[in-house]
Parts: structure tokens; C-alpha cells; sequence
């Protein structure tokens, strides 16, 4: 086999490294943690096998081509090129991370420790690899689709969101906003609106439905409870504890965005409005009085080998 293809290993520092890179030595990060009374040797064992299996996953890989290792903290900034293959190794979120900066390249999503982490996004280990990513190389593997989201504000700037976006205040305060879905419009107060794709709909969307359920004591439909597809032709906005008043409503707080219905939101807040994606609040777009913002399904979809 022509050892002309490139290979693109993402992988993220463990939580030991980063401990390091903080204390500037490993001693120095065992004291810090022994003080906290976290157990140390749990870290240095998840250090210690991530190690091996990455290096596994990279030595696999430079058999079949060349090996690019890039770090998570890189993907914002890094230029795919069109044939590269993509491994990712890590926990899911790293898998959703990835999958925001690609264009149409399909995932290889590799579980480094599965005593660990469940992994619902990392179907394969390590050891697997090889014949794998021989079948991806020939194409003799399928893939599954993923719908993202998108917010796009009226001064041009936009976000994706592979699980779900943010909308709302960036501290514990109230979000005062115009709603607005389907021609129908409502100003509301609240702590937020999240929007959920497929992918999400097993994660912060279920704390949602928890939520509501636990209020209510009404349990909500067994195919919302259990999520619904990846690849799904509509997202999922929930706003998080509206509040009734005689300038803001309560009727339009949870429902579908579709490719006929986009949400529009247009801020009423001052200051500290913000917009994010995945959980990630330190990339947000500002979203504050004079700000719209329109969500809707991407155009990019994301694909993961299985």
C-alpha cells in the first residue's frame, strides 16, 4: 500500500498532564491532588493507559501512512485537506469537538480506556484499527450522519453545535429576550434556551426532560425520553424556567426547529448575553440588547465511521 496517505491523530491532554503543565511537576500535581483528597494513582493509571493506546494508535496508523498528532487545543486553527483521514482518541466530547472543523471527512472514533468511559460515540478501541481504517481507505465501511445546528446573529458571526447551543445569560442571572417560531412571536424571561440536536438529545436535553417530569409528575413521550436520531431533519428548543409575568409569556417554550421554521431570538439583555456551543462557554458570540440571532440545521453535517 502507497504510504502517500495522511493521517490526522486527535487526541487532548490528560487530566494528570494538564495538572503538570499547571504544577510544572509531576510531585508537585501528586501533593495538589493528595491535598484535595483526590486519589492520585487513579490519574496516574489514566495517564499511563491513554500513553499506551495513543501511541498504539499512532504506531497502527505510520504502517499505512503518514501520522499527523494533533492536540485539541490545535483543531480551531488547523487546515484539513480534503483527503485526509481523520482518528480521533479520546471521550465523546473530544469526538464532538473534532467533528465542528471538518468538511465532510468521516471520524474514526477510537475508546482509549472502555472500563472508563461508555464511549456511545467511540465504537472502536485501539487494537482495532488497522483493519479498519483499511476498510475506511477502501471504502468498504459506512458511516453515520450527524445534523448539527447553527446559530447565525445579524452582524454575520455564526456557531455549530454538534449536541446543542446555548442561548442566554453568561452568569446566574435572568435572560430577557423576543422569541419567535413559525410567525409566531413572544417576549420571555428565563435562564436560557437550549437547543438540541439528535446527537444531544441523549445528554443536556434529557436533564431537561428530567426536570420537567420531576415538576410535573407527567412523564413526557417515550421517544422524546429516549432521545431521538442522530440524524434527524429537526432540532429541539426547551427554555429553561420561564417566567410568567404581564410583559413575558409562557407559551412557547419547548417545540421543533425544522428547515420550514428556524427559531428567531432577538436580546433584550444589556450586558452579559452570550451564545454557545457543547458546553464550551469560553468560545461564545456575544449576545446582548440590539443582537438577533437565528437558529437553524447547518449545512454541514458530521459523519462517524461504525
Amino acid at each position: 500500500m502507497e504510504l502517500t496517505s495522511r493521517f490526522i491523530l486527535v487526541y487532548r491532554k490528560t487530566r494528570l498532564a494538564e495538572l503538570v503543565e499547571r504544577f510544572n511537576t509531576v510531585q508537585q500535581a501528586r501533593f495538589y491532588l493528595e491535598q484535595s483528597g483526590a486519589d492520585f494513582h487513579d490519574y496516574m493509571e489514566e495517564d499511563r493507559i491513554y500513553g499506551v493506546e495513543l501511541e498504539l494508535a499512532r504506531r497502527t496508523l505510520a504502517e499505512l501512512g503518514s501520522v499527523q498528532m494533533l492536540e485539541r487545543a490545535m483543531l480551531p486553527s488547523y487546515l484539513f485537506r480534503a483527503d485526509d483521514y481523520v482518528v480521533v482518541i479520546g471521550q465523546d466530547g473530544l469526538v464532538a469537538n473534532t467533528l465542528k472543523y471538518l468538511d465532510g471527512h468521516a471520524v474514526i472514533a477510537l475508546n482509549p480506556d472502555s472500563r472508563r468511559w461508555d464511549g456511545i460515540l467511540l465504537p472502536f478501541k485501539p487494537a482495532d484499527i488497522l483493519p479498519i481504517v483499511t476498510d475506511v481507505m477502501k471504502q468498504r465501511r459506512t458511516y453515520r450522519e450527524i445534523t448539527f445546528a447553527k446559530a447565525t446573529t445579524n452582524d454575520g458571526q455564526s456557531l455549530l453545535a454538534v449536541n446543542d447551543l446555548f442561548i442566554g445569560p453568561k452568569t446566574h442571572t435572568s435572560a430577557h429576550y423576543t422569541l419567535e417560531l413559525g410567525g409566531v412571536k413572544e417576549q420571555q424571561s428565563s435562564s436560557g434556551i437550549i437547543v438540541s440536536t439528535g446527537l444531544g438529545s441523549t445528554g443536556w436535553y434529557q436533564s431537561v426532560l428530567a426536570g420537567a417530569h420531576g415538576v410535573c409528575h407527567s412523564s413526557s413521550s417515550q421517544a422524546e425520553s429516549a432521545g431521538f436520531a442522530w440524524n434527524s431533519d429537526f432540532l429541539v428548543y426547551s427554555v429553561r424556567e420561564p417566567f410568567p409575568s404581564k410583559q413575558t409569556g409562557v407559551s412557547l417554550v419547548h417545540g421543533q426547529v425544522n428547515y420550514d421554521n428556524p427559531l428567531s431570538i432577538e436580546s433584550l439583555m444589556p450586558e452579559n448575553g452570550v451564545i454557545f456551543s457543547d458546553g464550551i462557554e469560553s468560545d461564545y458570540l456575544p449576545f446582548n440588547a440590539g443582537s438577533r440571532v437565528t437558529i437553524a440545521i447547518a449545512e454541514q453535517k458530521g459523519h462517524l465511521v461504525v
